[in-house]
């Protein structure tokens, strides 16, 4: 067998996934790894309990970051707190997001069917 030349060898070794997930989303322009699980998995941490009880992230995309409330109330709320939320975003977890797309979420009616 002919040995295999170094830059071959490469494709050979073992890669761990976050390098190849990280290498991905490099590639696409859109956050870090590690800016969307610290956005996702530490957003109670972030935005307290009580915010973190009526809203949500749903999406990270482009440095625009979606945001689910339950109520119209707390989208107001939301969307007066949006520096503040950015702010912490950026040094808690180094995410930049430029604004906050802030939906509501729909409400089923009990006996209601959506046609």
């Amino acid at each position: 067998m002919e040995a295999m030349g170094e830059e071959n060898r490469e494709f050979l070794d073992p890669t761990p996934i976050t390098s190849s997930l990280d290498a991905v989303m490099r590639s696409l322009k859109g956050p870090g790894r590690q800016q969307v699980s610290g956005v996702f998995g530490r957003w109670d941490e972030l935005v307290g309990p009580q915010i973190a009880q009526h809203a949500r992230p749903i999406r990270l995309d482009a440095k625009v970051l979606v945001i689910e409330v339950d109520d119209p109330a707390w989208a107001t709320q939301i969307h007066l707190l949006s520096m503040e939320i950015r702010t912490r975003l950026a040094t808690e977890v180094g995410a930049e997001v430029e604004s906050l797309e802030i939906r509501v979420a729909r409400r089923h009616r009990a006996g209601h069917r959506g046609l």
